[in-house]
């Protein structure tokens, strides 16, 4: 690897100096950067959170609002947060697995989950990597038994399924703002419905959750700006991979990919400074979204077709932003070989998730390992390509030449 030299393995925007001042002299009342939110997506309704596992957990509250039963059931192969997020609002989680080649739910087992377990309230729909999911299998299999759905779209925006924006096909959908994430305003999130019917209750789980707390937002603002200060690709070895490398050297691989999680995440009101400079970024977004997918389509060229991997992409008629590309190895041998190659060309190749949901043991009171096969072999087998904007046409072709070699 070069010496203290690394590309973030995500699309995260790196924040410029006007986009700093103009948080500092952001004066607009309300929240602009739902404004944005609406506009953008064409919803009633959007709200600015301290993250997208608060807005998860808000949309959770309101729920409870909306229907008696208190089981949510998620994919296999997510987030851990989402997880910790049902089960501080009161649900139990029920997992099904993913199908055996991508990131959708598997059909018969969704089908045959609602229709044996009557306590389903809601399910999530999960638009990993900036891919659209299959919404329609999900929406069809829901409204069959009266389920409610909620479109976790944290790494997902911008992204189109059939020419309408991710996020406005379900009932509830939730975006995260963290570090590396796209827009960012360091940890973030929104939380939105194409249903006006229900703002009253996301608002009044804000009211109650979502208090002012000033030294939780002093520290998010030091980040913000530890973020804009260190998010290139000279800095950033220090922050992330330096640390990353220990943990990995530990045999820790929940501390290496950052997913050492727990229940008592944060739950507080957003500054107008942290607002204000997303709104700033905000304007950025379609262009950023246009490059990632131009370097997406570097590695698509040269490893599309590639005996021993799969290239996860985008159905036709939808748009994927690809905030980074993911392969998937026939043998997990060669994916680990992969990983190491890549790891050493300070290109931002890495993983998605540890784990299949029901494998972290800080979650075993919470998630059953059962029903995970599909997604263990995902996360044994997967590999992730940066499409970050210090990404270099000529770094990434070093990257696909070294997983050629490893084939």
């Amino acid at each position: 690897m070069p010496v203290l030299r690394d590309i973030p393995p995500t699309a995260g925007f790196p924040l410029r100096v006007q986009e700093i001042i103009s948080g500092l002299t952001s004066v607009q009342g309300g929240d602009p950067l739902a404004d944005d939110f609406k506009k953008y997506l064409g919803v009633p309704y959007a709200r600015t959170t301290c993250s997208g596992t608060a807005a998860l957990f808000l949309i959770c509250c309101a729920i409870r609002n909306l229907t008696s039963r208190r089981t949510v059931i998620i994919p296999s192969f997510i987030c851990p947060l989402v997880p910790l997020a049902l089960h501080r609002a009161g649900f139990t989680v029920a997992v099904c697995d993913i199908e055996a080649s991508g990131f959708n739910f598997d059909r018969p087992r969704l089908d045959a989950l609602c229709a044996s377990n009557k306590d389903i309230a809601a399910l999530i729909v999960n638009h990993l990597a900036g891919i659209p999911a299959e919404v329609e299998t999900a929406l069809t299999a829901a409204r069959k038994h009266h389920i409610l759905v909620i479109e976790d779209c944290a790494q997902a925006l911008g992204a189109l399924s059939n020419g309408r924006h991710v996020g406005t096909r379900g009932d509830f959908a939730f975006f995260s703002l963290a570090a590396g994430k796209g827009l960012t305003m360091y940890e973030g999130g929104m939380m939105v419905t194409p249903h006006a019917q229900y703002a009253p209750l996301l608002d009044a789980g804000a009211a109650q959750y979502a208090h002012k707390n000033a030294v939780m937002e002093t520290i998010r603002v030091l980040e913000l700006l530890g973020y804009w200060l260190f998010y290139r690709p000279l800095l950033f070895w220090f922050v992330f991979t330096l640390p990353q490398q220990m943990w990995r050297l530990l045999g820790n691989d929940i501390r290496a990919l950052r997913e050492d999680f727990s229940a008592s995440f944060p739950l507080h009101a957003v500054s107008r400074f942290r607002t204000g400079v997303a709104h700033s970024v905000f304007a950025r977004l379609d262009g950023e979204i246009a490059r990632q997918r131009e370097k997406a389509g570097w590695y698509i060229r040269d490893l599309a077709g590639c005996a021993g991997i799969e290239l996860l992409q985008e159905y036709a008629g939808d748009r994927a932003t690809y905030p980074y590309v993911t392969l998937v190895f026939d043998d997990p041998a060669a994916r680990d070989r992969a990983l190491k190659a890549g790891s050493r060309l300070g290109a931002g190749v890495s993983q998605i998730y540890a784990r299949a949901i029901g494998d972290y043991p800080y979650l075993n009171t919470i998630v059953s390992p059962d029903g995970c096969d599909n997604a263990r072999l995902l996360a044994c087998r997967a590999l992730t390509l940066s499409t970050n904007s210090f990404l270099a046409e000529k770094e990434a072709a070093g990257v696909a030449a070294a997983i050629r070699d490893v084939l």
